[in-house]
């Protein structure tokens, strides 16, 4: 009797253990898409400003184009 105590009481530890682990390890994900999303707001205006000068840079001749033409 004794030893099917002990052992329900090793089963629901054990229970309680892997529920605080997957309780922290889904807290970590959601704070990690949390953060995730914020440094994409932040990084947005960056990338854009990257891509608007990139489309400026290939509108402009080419040099050996203006060595031709000049």
């Amino acid at each position: 009797m004794l030893l099917l105590v002990v052992w329900i009481a090793v089963v629901v530890l054990s229970l309680v253990v892997l529920g605080a682990l997957v309780h922290g390890v889904v807290g970590a994900l959601q704070r990690l898409g949390r953060e995730l999303q914020a440094a994409e707001r932040e990084v947005r205006p960056l990338l854009e400003q990257a891509q608007a000068a990139g489309a400026r840079a290939a509108a402009l001749p080419s040099i050996e184009q203006r060595r031709t033409e000049g």
